[in-house]
């Protein structure tokens, strides 16, 4: 199996975190590769009013097909650099999800 990458990080009770380089505004929602050791996303979200945090949310839920609860924004609230928590993913669907994007 792959590994992961450097940006995400299996936290001792299971869940993972991962470190975040986020671009709201874009014209779709997608992964577009490692931004130093972070991933980046790209948001089709403005970055106003907690809609590109949202729309971040969303985006890892649907594509792990989890509930939105299980991820969590850990901090950057109101920056580009993010970490967010995911709980109940496992690493298989988390390396499907980097791949197929």
């Amino acid at each position: 199996m792959a590994d992961l990458p450097v940006a995400v990080r299996r936290q001792p009770d299971g869940a993972f975190t991962l470190s975040l380089h986020v671009q709201p505004g874009a014209k779709r929602t997608a992964f577009a590769g490692l931004h130093g050791e972070a991933l980046k996303v790209r948001l089709a979200a403005p970055p106003v009013e907690g809609k590109a945090n949202a729309c971040l949310q969303a985006f890892f839920a649907e594509a792990l097909g989890l509930p939105k609860r299980a991820v969590t924004l850990l901090s950057g609230e109101t920056s580009r650099q993010k970490v967010v928590r995911i709980e109940g993913a496992d690493e298989a669907a988390l390396l499907r999800l980097f791949s197929e994007n």
